[in-house]
């Protein structure tokens, strides 16, 4: 089964299609029971300020991916779809939420529908990963100048060298560009690779599937050059992993997630404390649910040692997604859940480190339109910024600001 495309337009491809476990089931059987989750441990005077809502037209619409923040206060995106095109675009957006639209994608040779967060470089350059589109249809890596010129720095092929680079992108002190492909390599199961800035691409690991398979995490890269990620499906139950990378491109898996109440299927990447333990989500397992497997945040210690924080729940939200953990100064975690939250339409949480977890937000379906696929940034004053999907052909999607 793939993941329910009840709230998801029928034009959004392959990254909803295919090898998403779950939830066409789950979710029709919650509509036969009649069950809908309760508001839950909510936080008091939290604030959910509509930045920027979508059309699905030239400004873009339901953007899939996070955002990132200038030194001026400016946020920017992207959005799947919409556009001159309706293949997608790259926005930015004032605090006042004044949106433009950087650019527009026009599909191949162009890139079309980006999926990931976006990098800012030094000199203003945006940087970021079309799933589709290039010249072979296969995903492109593309760079925006702070002129507004795109160009694509690379163009994956239907082979080796990956297919649809779904993750965020990161950059090492020589400018150049780290991410996976969740497909492609030479066995099919998706590829870390690293691109220069004149855009020779080399693979830096191709999954086998024992190691894992289908990662779509940003990956998390530490002082000595490691780099860190978690893997959607493979390992030794074929429910996920944790891995590790050194700079020459050796893997070790550091967890293999078993299903049921270890967890499941982790799309999203993973955050680091000071002690050296991992914080992330999975989009399945946990205990509790009905039966129905909603997701959990977990811990993996330096030693290796996972530990569930928090496994979701019918009354708390589930199937936290592709957002990437916040890690606060005292040591909370803050994230999204795709659905779940008293109107089913997603919810903003805090998880402590002893595993409580607070409902920040219920996303209702009015002006706040719901569905979080992405994770969330914090500025300097705490408040939380992040995108909703939206329920296209319904509505398209929403910035929004929430001072918790």
């Amino acid at each position: 089964m793939t993941k329910s495309t009840q709230h998801r337009s029928s034009s959004f491809s392959l990254r909803y299609r295919i090898a998403r476990a779950f939830t066409v089931a789950i979710v029709l059987g919650y509509a036969f029971l009649g069950v809908r989750s309760s508001q839950g441990q909510t936080a008091k005077g939290a604030k959910e300020t509509t930045l920027y809502a979508f059309t699905g037209g030239s400004d873009g619409g339901s953007p899939s991916a996070g955002l990132i923040e200038d030194a001026k206060g400016n946020f920017y995106g992207t959005t799947f779809a919409g556009g001159t095109s309706n293949l997608g675009t790259v926005f930015k957006i004032s605090k006042a939420g004044k949106e433009t639209v950087l650019y527009s994608f026009t599909g191949a040779p162009d890139g079309e529908h980006p999926t990931s967060n976006l990098l800012l470089d030094k000199a203003g350059n945006l940087y970021g990963a079309n799933y589709e589109g290039g010249a072979s249809g296969f995903g492109a890596i593309f760079k925006l100048d702070n002129a507004g010129k795109e160009s694509l720095l690379y163009s994956f092929g239907s082979g080796t060298d990956g297919e649809y680079p779904g993750s965020g992108l990161i950059e090492d002190a020589a400018g150049n560009l780290y991410g996976t492909t969740g497909y492609g390599g030479k066995s099919g199961n998706g590829t870390v690779f690293k691109i220069s800035k004149s855009g020779k691409e080399t693979i830096l690991h191709s999954f086998t599937g024992k190691d894992g398979q289908y990662p779509f995490s940003t990956l998390l890269r530490d002082s000595a050059g490691n780099s860190y990620g978690t893997t959607s499906m493979g390992g030794s139950s074929g429910n996920g992993t944790v891995f590790k990378m050194t700079n020459k491109g050796k893997v070790t898996v550091l967890h293999n997630f078993a299903g049921g109440k270890d967890g499941a299927n982790p799309y999203a990447g993973l955050v680091r404390d000071a002690k050296g333990n991992f914080y992330g989500t999975t989009y399945g397992g946990g205990a509790g649910c009905d039966g129905y497997a909603c997701g959990t945040v977990f811990k993996l210690t330096a030693k290796n040692k996972e530990t569930v924080l928090h496994a979701f729940a019918l009354q708390d939200g589930h199937y936290p997604d592709f957002g990437t953990l916040v890690l606060d100064a005292a040591g909370n975690l803050w994230g999204t859940t795709y659905a779940g939250g008293s109107a089913d339409m997603g919810i903003v949480f805090k998880v402590s480190t002893s595993g409580k977890e607070t409902i920040v937000y219920n996303f209702t379906g009015g002006a706040d339109e719901g569905f979080p696929v992405a994770g969330l940034i914090e500025d300097k004053a705490g408040n939380l910024y992040g995108t909703t999907e939206g329920n296209p052909p319904n509505t398209y999607g929403t910035v929004f600001k929430l001072k918790p």
